[in-house]
């Protein structure tokens, strides 16, 4: 089986990569030539842990090849994925499917054979239709089918989520679509992989529903930290006997400055626009996106508080900038609306982050970065923790403290244990704990 990626973007690069580490023939196919270019000499424009040593294996087993060449790619495939860029439209919300719109009559005029054609990026209630409906126009004698195929990849996880998945999410409407899609995903039946065989229309719903049922979990322990603070209680042991409950579960459950990246933000608005569409707004994801919101202006409140109540002329030193760790992603990061909101305040900025930097300079202005995590410390009046990268939960404490001006920490994603903060003579404020007790020193692991 022969399998063609249009689009080599996070989604697309990483689906390809995995199905020739499958076994499969693939080829990515990218209208920018640069891209394609730099991926022939194994550079990568994405940092996923692994994918750059995936990419060069498969490369010399002469499974994995990169194109511009729609034509070609197309006219040799068993199967072709979509997937290209849905974004956010700036005023509504609602997902941009130009790209996809566009591809799907590029694809249909090179079609030779019977083609399974999938949609990968993440698309709103009836793409699957609107796609075919484009195909069929463009080439009316094309034999085809458009299966829904919806990914659920975690940025910095991203291989082990494709290779060891929770399940496989197909919508098509005949068996010989199915047919193909389980020769497709047939490696993964040894790890006894759930797949889930339904129509394209509850395809599409899943994964937006997935994905806002868990900004909805973050949103919501992130208002019960908030409670915390004002009666005593330790957010750490409330989320930790919450998710001893199998119904509720442990992950999503990490109290912190509020959800970013590619995925929460963008298809949560989409969501609440596909159901204005039909006439069925979910009200409580709209309640998400609206708590989430304010819960990132929150944070700089609450940096601007701990120093005593103005940043003016202050030195804020800054660790971490990608919405989480292990990516260099920096889409919808709460540190988007932090270090401005400080900025605003009088405070100036020095930065560092693992593997964000460059994409932060498209961002900010008027920042200092740093090489290491120390030296942005110097004479700042407060280390402020926004990702919680590994680097930054081993800090030596001493030579921190020896650092910064003012001995304050503000520890937007509970980090340490306050007890070995506290004995260090650092002033430390993290979210939903403020009582000195053993159980502020809860630990569960970040989602």
């Amino acid at each position: 089986m022969k399998v063609t990626v249009i689009g080599t973007g996070y989604v697309g690069l990483v689906t390809g990569t995995c199905l020739a580490e499958f076994g499969f023939e693939v080829t990515c196919v990218d209208k920018d030539k640069a891209k394609i270019d730099n991926l022939h000499k194994g550079i990568i424009p994405i940092y996923e842990p692994g994918l750059d040593r995936l990419v060069e294996t498969n490369q010399n087993k002469k499974r994995l090849f990169f194109t511009t060449d729609l034509r070609e790619a197309v006219a040799k495939a068993d199967v072709v994925f979509i997937a290209v860029g849905t974004p956010s439209d700036p005023e509504t919300g609602r997902a941009d499917m130009q790209y996809v719109h566009a591809v799907a009559k590029e694809v249909a005029v090179n079609l030779e054979g019977y083609t399974v054609l999938v949609t990968k990026s993440t698309v709103p209630v009836g793409t699957v239709r609107v796609v075919t409906k484009l195909v069929q126009e463009a080439n009316p004698s094309a034999e085809f089918e458009v299966v829904s195929n919806p990914e659920f990849l975690r940025e910095g996880s991203a291989i082990e989520d494709f290779m060891r998945p929770n399940r496989i999410v197909i919508g098509c409407d005949t068996k010989r679509a199915e047919a193909v899609m389980r020769e497709l995903y047939r490696p993964l039946y040894l790890l006894e992989t759930p797949m889930l065989f339904t129509n394209p229309e509850s395809s599409e719903l899943i994964k937006y529903a997935a994905n806002a049922f868990l900004a909805t979990k973050i949103a919501f322990i992130n208002q019960m930290a908030d409670l915390c603070e004002e009666c005593g209680a330790d957010v750490q042991a409330i989320s930790k006997g919450m998710g001893l409950d199998h119904r509720i579960g442990s992950k999503f459950l990490h109290a912190g400055p509020g959800y970013g990246g590619s995925c929460f933000p963008k298809d949560t608005l989409a969501l609440l626009q596909t159901g204005k569409d039909f006439n069925a707004e979910p009200t409580i994801v709209r309640a998400v996106v609206a708590a989430n919101d304010e819960r990132k202006r929150d944070m700089a409140r609450k940096i601007i508080k701990a120093c005593g109540g103005s940043v003016r002329d202050k030195k804020i030193a800054i660790l971490g900038l990608t919405f989480k760790p292990n990516t260099d992603d920096m889409r919808d990061s709460p540190s988007l609306d932090i270090i401005p909101d400080l900025q605003r305040a009088g405070a100036s900025i020095a930065a560092f982050d693992p593997q964000g930097l460059k994409e932060a300079q498209e961002h900010f202005t008027n920042i200092e970065y740093g090489q290491d995590a120390y030296d942005v410390m110097q004479n700042a009046d407060a280390l402020v923790i926004i990702t919680e990268w590994n680097e930054f939960r081993a800090l030596d404490l001493e030579k921190v403290k020896s650092l910064l001006k003012i001995p304050t920490i503000v520890d937007l994603r509970n980090v340490y244990p306050i007890s070995e903060i506290e004995k260090q003579g650092l002033t430390y404020h993290s979210i939903g704990r403020t009582a000195l007790d053993p159980s502020c020193d809860t630990v569960i692991k970040s989602a």
